[in-house]
Formats: structure tokens, sequence, C-alpha cells
């Protein structure tokens, strides 16, 4: 391209960059093209990173400090600021209203200050410099927000005076003097120019040291407490279950049952009624079961749980009880994916740690009762030393020790305290735990009560009966399993063990008659040996005996009304 050419083109650049462009329809479609992008970007953020929960809004929490988004703090840290001004700082609206007026018009008012013909952003100094120092100045604020900024009896501290300085003083010069400029480039363009330039940029590098001393002299905050928000349905419904455990089962039960309660003021010896029932659940909507724990039912004694009455429960806790309370034991709502018990299971062979089993144990079924403030004998489960140390007739669990006093409860007899005499009732006192749990208790106080899944798994497991004793058995039925499984090493009825090489005695032991070691005239006690044989397995004596026993209940051969069965047939056998 010639020179002349290059001249000819440079020069309409320069025309139609003085002319602009149209509004309509130029400037409308890129607008419209720039806006449908953001827009794209905010569907594409909100579906993949999505919106942090937070709880829903409680009016009674007075200690919660509302914040604005961080694109508006900039604004209130301005009212924060304007505040400490004498006098005029009390009167909020003039922040609010008239300064936001005040600068509204000055955008109205600012082409009739600014005559500049020119487009080009170079030629635009005014308005270029006004704008950079407002932007330097929503920053500043922004950094500076969560600061605070509060005058004593004696005037502004050292840190709020600078803070006054950068967020309101410094850009406010700076304003003051960009205009004046502005009328004095009418006469001196080019000096003006320059020294708008230099004012823009000195106040904004003083509100920046200024804002980085703040930041820099600042006191640590103190750290905020995170609140666990359960925003899933499974979520909220162990979220529920906890709750419930904490505040609802020393009345109602752990399982909602209700019953006769004990040790509560007020209400001893009250026939509390079942709340789990159909006419419960199917009659009550969420919404009267979220008012009845939020107000209570001060008539039958129910004190009211919600914040805004005087409870300890906010909004969000009060939909996670009644969602716990609606998937347990509404038969018509089905629990969702994702929705397990809070009590892990045993696996065969697994011994039981406090971290994993017996904490979430006592948590459900223990701690409404055993807790600081509760009529408990000062027994509290809230922790492991707690269990291990705790309450007037400490220790009630001793490692290794089936006679340990908490063991003795959970199975339903009673204990004497040995300082009063009086006697201490069974523990549920309304209802005893389901067998897996008093199992679960017992495997871990004869594993050595180990605290972490680790220190369990490094734990001998102690042979103990299933829960078979616990079954009522029928020799009947016994004596089909026994020649389903048994009679092939027993022989019939139990009376000729087939020979079994390589074991001291050379064959399989008689079950008819048994070994006296086992025989009993404590029932209980007989069906409890033949049990742990049974549920275990036995490894006959001698250097290879061919011939083992399985361990038909953890191996989950036979089932635990089976093995009842069996032991059943085998005592009718050994009267």
């Amino acid at each position: 391209m010639k020179e002349e050419q290059k001249k000819n083109v440079l020069e309409k650049y320069k025309i139609a960059l003085q002319k602009g462009e149209h509004f309509w329809p130029d400037s409308i479609y890129k607008d419209l093209l720039v806006s449908l992008a953001i827009f794209i970007l905010l569907i594409l953020l909100a579906t993949f990173i999505g919106v942090p929960g937070e709880p829903k809004a409680d009016p009674s929490d007075s200690a919660y400090v509302p914040r604005p988004e961080w694109y508006f703090l900039f604004l209130f840290k301005f009212l924060a600021v304007y505040g400490q001004i004498p006098l005029l700082g009390k009167i909020e609206w003039i922040a609010t209203t008239v300064i936001p007026g005040l600068v509204i018009l000055f955008v109205f008012v600012l082409p009739l200050i600014d005559k500049n013909p020119y487009r080009y952003y170079s030629r635009r100094t005014m308005a270029l410099s006004i704008m950079g120092v407002f932007v330097v100045s929503m920053v500043v604020l922004t950094i500076i927000a969560n600061i605070p900024a509060v005058s004593g009896d004696t005037g502004m501290s050292t840190m709020t005076l600078l803070q006054f300085l950068t967020g309101l003083v410094i850009p406010f010069l700076a304003y003051i003097i960009l205009v004046g400029l502005s009328f004095l480039a009418k006469k001196t363009r080019p000096f003006a120019s320059r020294l708008q330039i230099w004012t823009a940029a000195i106040a904004s590098v003083l509100m920046i040291i200024v804002a980085v001393v703040v930041v820099v002299l600042a006191p640590p905050a103190a750290a905020s407490t995170e609140v666990a928000v359960a925003s899933t349905l499974p979520e909220k419904i162990a979220q529920g279950q906890d709750l419930y455990s904490i505040n609802c089962a020393e009345c109602h039960g752990a399982d909602g049952e209700g019953g006769i309660i004990q040790g509560v003021a007020g209400l001893e010896g009250f026939n509390m009624k079942a709340i789990h029932s159909q006419d419960e659940m199917y009659t009550r909507s969420d919404e009267t079961l979220a008012e009845i724990i939020a107000y209570g039912q001060p008539n039958l004694g129910m004190q009211p749980f919600g914040k805004t009455y005087g409870g300890a429960l906010s909004p969000s806790e009060i939909d996670s009880l009644v969602a716990f309370m609606r998937y347990t034991w509404d038969d018509r709502s089905e629990l969702p994916a994702g929705a397990i018990s809070s009590i892990p299971a045993l696996n065969p062979g697994e011994v039981p740690s406090w971290d994993v089993h017996i904490q979430p144990l006592v948590k459900r079924y223990c701690v409404s009762c055993h807790q600081t403030g509760k009529q408990n004998d000062n027994y509290l489960l809230t922790s492991y030393d707690e269990m291990l140390n705790t309450g007037d007739n400490a220790p009630l669990i001793t490692a290794g020790d089936p006679e340990s006093l908490l063991l003795k409860l959970i199975n339903g007899q009673q204990g004497t305290d040995p300082l009063t005499g009086t006697v201490i009732r069974q523990m549920p006192p309304t209802k005893l735990l389901e067998p897996q749990y008093v199992d679960m208790l017992t495997r871990w106080v004869m594993a050595g009560m180990p605290q972490t899944a680790d220190d369990a798994s490094k734990a001998t497991v102690v042979p103990l009966p299933g829960l078979a004793i616990t079954l009522i058995g029928d020799p009947v039925a016994g004596a089909q399993v026994f020649i389903d499984q048994c009679v092939k090493c027993h022989g019939d009825a139990g009376a000729q063990g087939i020979e079994n090489p390589g074991s001291d005695d050379g064959t399989v032991p008689t079950l008819n008659p048994i070994d006296p070691q086992l025989k009993s005239t404590d029932l209980k006690t007989f069906a409890t040996n033949l049990d742990l044989i049974i549920q275990n397995g036995s490894t006959p004596a001698g250097t290879s005996p061919k011939l083992t026993m399985p361990s038909f209940g953890t191996q989950g051969i036979l089932t635990q009304q089976q093995i009842a069965d069996v032991i059943a047939y085998l005592m009718s056998l050994n009267k």
C-alpha cells in the first residue's frame, strides 16, 4: 500500500472514530451479545458450581451479623466510614439518599462541565481520571470492608482515622481538584490534563498505601464458627436423628415409643404416648409438627424448642427434625437413596470401636439423659473419656469384664448403688436396646474398649454369645436342623461321633451325653456354653485334626433362630 493510501485510510479512520457509531442498532447489538454471553456464563456457574447453602433466616438469632455480597461491600463500608463524621455522620439519610443523588446529578451535569469534543480515550482526561479514582476507591473500600471502623468517647482511633482518610477524604479531595482543573483546561488544556492525570495517580496511590497500612495493622479477626447446613434430604434426616436423640429421646423414647418417663423433673411417672404411630404421623402435617416443636405444648409439660420462643433449635434444625420423624415413622414416606442408619452394623469378626460404632450408638439412645444438667448420677456419655471414667459409681465398665455394671443394666438387670444402696434401674429405662446393639456394646467391652478403628483392628476378637440366646428355641425344628447339619459328624441324636484322625480324642465329641464342662444346672449358662461353640466353631486339640467345627453363626451358615432351635434340641437330649 502506497504512503498516500495509508494516509487516506488513517484519515478516514480518525473521522469514523470521531463520529462514533449509531446507538441503534450498532450499540444495542453489541450490548445484547455481551449480555447473552454473561447470561450463559451465569447459567453455567449456577449449574456446575452452585450457591453454597445457608441456614434458614432466624429472626430470633441476635448473634447473627448480616453481611452483603462482596460486590456491595464498598457501599456498606462507605456508609460505615461516613458514620465517623462528627454530628453529620449520625444523619444516615444524607449518605443513603443525598450523596447518591448528587453523584447522579453530577453525571448529568458532567457533559456541560467537560465540553471536550474528542472521543479518543487519550483526549478524555477528566472523565477517565474521575472514573479511575472512583474504581480505585471501590476496590479499597471492598478490601477494608471487614475491618471495624468505630469511634470512642475520645474520638477516632488511629485505625478508624486511616480508614476515614482512604475511604472518604482522599477521593473527595481528588474529585474537587479534578473538577476544578476542568475549568482551567479551557485556557491551558495540555497543562491541565497533565495535572488531572497526576492528581488521579497520586490520589489512587495514596488510597492504596493507606489501605495496605490498615490491613497490616488491623487486629486478627476472631475465628468465625462455620454452621453446617444440611442441604440434601439424607443429610437432613441424619441431622434430625442426632437432634432427636439429644433433645427428644429422654421423654419420647429413642424410637418415639413413649412410655413412663423417669428422671425428668416435672414429668416423673408421666405416661408419654407414642409419637411414632400412624395416629400421629398420618394426622399431623410437617408444618404442624414444626409448630409443636418450636412452640412446645406447655399444658402437657413440653417446653418450646424454637429459638423464637426461647429454645435452642433454629428453623433449619426444626425442619431436619421433622424430616427425620416423617421418613422414619411414616410408612407412606419412602427413605431416599443415601439415607442410612447412623449406627454402622458390625461385619463378621469385626471388633467395634468408639469412633465408628459406640459413639453413634450412645448418641442415638443415651446422650439425651447422660449429658450435663440431667439426672444421671453424673454418668456422662458425650465423649470416650466420660464413658469410661465418669459417674457416681465409676467405673461402670471394665475392659474384659462381662459383669460390668453397664452390661448388666443394658441386659435388663438391676444394679445396686454401693454408696447409697439404692436400686439402679435398667438402661434405657423405658425400652431395652435392640439385641444387636447389646451385642455390640458387649463385644466392645470384652475387646478392651478400643477408641479408634485402628485400635479395634489390633484388638483380639473375644468369642461372645450370639443373639440366639435371646430367642426362644424350638427343639422339634432344632432336630431337623441337627439332621441337616450335624448328624454327619456327631451321629444320630449326637450319640456317636465319627473318626477324626489327628485329634487327641481320635473321634468327633459326642453330644448325647455332652461334655460335663459344657453342661450346667443353670439353664442360661448351659445355653450360653452351647451358643459360644455353635456361633464361633471349635478346633479339637491335637497335632493336625482332620475335622474342625465351622463357625455356624459368624459365617452365616445358620440363622440365629436356627441356632436357638439347635440349642433347645441339645438341651432336651441332656436333661
